[in-house]
């Protein structure tokens, strides 16, 4: 029985399958060192930390790739600047958030009727307390009467409301005259 395992052992097939398996392994090892070295540039922006990850990488077979998984920045610095960017586009619209009205781009109040300027009617009075409705809305959030009592009777009739309004039968501004 020991002379057939030590002959399995020290024959070639096993010495050749020893051999497959350590050259994988290796082959393997400079493969994730390459995917840590990769992956530091997509996320890190310093040259020298870049070099200190894949260093790690190649130092430490397999343990040095898991620890920089530990370690690495969360977010792509392509998905960062696409945050910050995103950010800073909406704090402008926060704050150019200035109703006008639809024909004329004069500013005007959300209390609004009427554009006081080229007299487009922007929203329609409640039947019951006066108080300016959105096309969209079906009830008045003010005195809870039905928008329905005011002339509109379905949502369609709403929201062709609000086109002829915000459209004006024009087609919609450019970005130039928005600004």
């Amino acid at each position: 029985m020991f002379i057939s395992v030590h002959a399995a052992l020290h024959s070639t097939a096993f010495a050749l399958a020893t051999d497959a398996v350590l050259a994988l392994g290796i082959l393997f090892w400079i493969g994730l060192a390459h995917w840590v070295y990769r992956d530091a540039r997509r996320r890190v922006d310093d040259p020298w930390l870049v070099a200190l990850a894949t260093v790690f990488g190649l130092g430490l077979p397999y343990l040095g790739a898991v620890v920089y998984l530990l370690f690495r920045p969360p977010e792509t610095l392509e998905d960062a600047r696409a945050r910050k960017i995103e950010v800073r586009a909406l704090e402008e619209r926060l704050l150019r958030a200035v109703d006008r009205c639809p024909v004329c781009r004069v500013a005007i109040e959300a209390s609004f009727l009427v554009c006081p300027v080229c007299t487009t009617q922007l929203k329609r009075p409640c039947v019951r307390c006066s108080a300016p409705l959105d096309p969209l809305w079906q009830m008045c959030p003010y005195c809870t009467t039905p928008v329905a009592a005011a002339g509109l009777h379905d949502l369609d009739a709403a929201l062709t409301a609000e086109a002829v309004v915000n459209g004006n039968g024009k087609a919609a501004p450019r970005a130039a005259e928005l600004s």
